[in-house]
């Protein structure tokens, strides 16, 4: 057994998913390594294993709370890098089913900036820590004990100096909890089929939906009192789009289509493309914008979760979390909040499987774990699927009558919403993951949706002649 001050955890993947298991894994071990292929530098840059980091990304209220819980300060960090700070309610204008929505002051402060700058100021943190060492390799393996029964690190293929040696070379590292944050690529499931584990099984939904992205400077005449512009598609319609600010005194544009109906990435395609939304907001914005970036296309966006929770077996010193273990649709922003409820899920476990074994026994963390964390999985999982079932291009199921009653339901939430303050805060609340969608079926919820039905289909009922006055002979 490991001495309480030699305890090591090692991260599979330095992305956001990874970057917050390891902090909190410091708090309960000793050291902690973070094993990342690219090269990670000491700038906000741009590096191969995200190539979605060209596009919009957005940390929900929930996450960034999380993130500031673990790293207490970290919201003045982002503000001092140029985050810029929004308002949810008052400074995003949202283009919903029922047209444009209220704008008022909230308590739903975010802030908007790059995937690339959040992901290094994180990182930064990190760095500052002398438990955690980053390592620059490619995992390609797991070691375990003799009867596989628990996993005690990983085989990684690193380079050295390339003038001293430019050939890959093995290295194996032991750890007492390997935790893998390898993202859409793991190769977990092979790894765990030849130790003798029956891999786990998956399910994909996939709208087919594609967006392409582009940074613009605007003119500083811009005669704007918003900080972004979000235009939603409306069934059997396909084409949304959103526009936020970013640091730098940018903007990003992502426009986004479903059912293969992908943006162009040629200039003309794009303002084209921005042009047929179904309000013309973006477009005026960007039409005589300076254009900073290419358009970049990202495609892969089908919803995927891997069913470790399921399995009647998995080796100890094992986890998985992030897109590992379930990737959503981009486009409904869920996946950076999502990997912050996969840390916070990690450290409860952990506190939980310590409090009960002072030595550091982990027997039984992976699948306790797997089963939590599938929880916290449920709710955007039936949010983001729940969605992309509105079209019928969709495959990996078709919705079945509740899911069906369930978006009929959501889309009247949507039309109140776009009358009522109150409704589109509770919407927005339930969208940051704040509160659960259950809260649509409060009494003063339901209240107002059904008085909206009644009241439309009384007018209807008036259009259609049947409640006209009767005519005298």
């Amino acid at each position: 057994m490991t001495q309480p001050n030699e305890r090591h955890a090692l991260v599979i993947g330095g992305s956001i998913a990874g970057l917050l298991a390891a902090q909190v894994l410091t708090k309960y071990f000793n050291r902690v390594t973070i094993i990342e292929r690219d090269h990670l530098s000491a700038q906000p840059e741009q590096r191969p294993g995200v190539p979605q980091a060209h596009h919009l990304h957005v940390l929900l209220k929930r996450g960034l709370d999380i993130l500031e819980q673990l790293f207490p300060g970290i919201q003045t960090e982002l503000a001092a890098s140029g985050a810029v700070a929004i308002n949810a309610s008052a400074d995003y204008l949202w283009y919903g089913l029922g047209g444009w929505t209220p704008r008022f002051n909230s308590d739903l402060n975010v802030y908007s900036l790059s995937r690339n700058l959040l992901e290094w100021i994180i990182r930064r943190r990190l760095a500052t820590n002398n438990r955690v060492v980053f390592v620059q390799a490619i995992v390609t393996g797991l070691l375990s004990n003799p009867n596989k029964t628990q996993v005690t690190g990983v085989q990684v293929r690193r380079k050295f100096d390339e003038r001293q040696d430019n050939s890959p070379k093995q290295t194996d590292f032991t750890a007492d909890l390997v935790v893998d944050a390898s993202g859409r690529n793991s190769l977990a499931p092979g790894w765990l089929e030849a130790m003798g584990y029956t891999p786990p099984k998956e399910t994909v939904i996939n709208s087919f939906l594609g967006y392409a992205s582009r940074l613009y400077q605007l003119p500083e005449n811009f005669p704007a009192d918003w900080q972004g512009a979000l235009v939603t598609a409306k069934a059997p319609g396909t084409r949304g789009g959103v526009m936020s600010a970013v640091e730098g005194n940018r903007w990003i544009v992502t426009l986004a289509g479903i059912g293969r109906d992908y943006p162009p990435t040629d200039e003309a395609g794009f303002l084209d493309f921005a042009r047929s939304l179904r309000n013309p907001i973006i477009y005026e914005a960007i039409k005589d914008a300076q254009a900073i970036s290419p358009v970049r296309a990202y495609h892969r966006t089908e919803n995927r979760w891997l069913h470790y929770e399921k399995l009647s077996r998995l080796p100890s010193g094992f986890v998985l979390i992030g897109d590992a273990v379930c990737a959503f649709n981009p486009v409904y922003g869920q996946g950076m909040t999502t990997a912050a409820l996969g840390a916070l899920t990690l450290d409860e476990s952990l506190s939980k499987q310590l409090s009960r074994h002072a030595d550091g026994n982990l027997v039984g963390l992976s699948r306790s774990f797997q089963q939590q964390l599938s929880k916290r999985i449920t709710v955007p999982w039936l949010m983001a699927t729940g969605e992309d079932f509105r079209w019928h291009t969709t495959v990996g199921g078709r919705p079945n009558w509740m899911t069906q009653l369930m978006q009929y339901y959501l889309d009247q939430v949507l039309l109140v919403a776009a009358e009522s303050p109150d409704i589109h805060k509770l919407f927005l609340e339930v969208m940051h993951l704040l509160k659960p969608p259950s809260v649509f079926f409060h009494l003063s919820v339901l209240r107002q949706v059904l008085q909206r039905i009644i009241k439309k289909s009384d007018q209807n009922w008036n259009r259609s002649g049947y409640n006209r006055t009767p005519t005298v002979y």
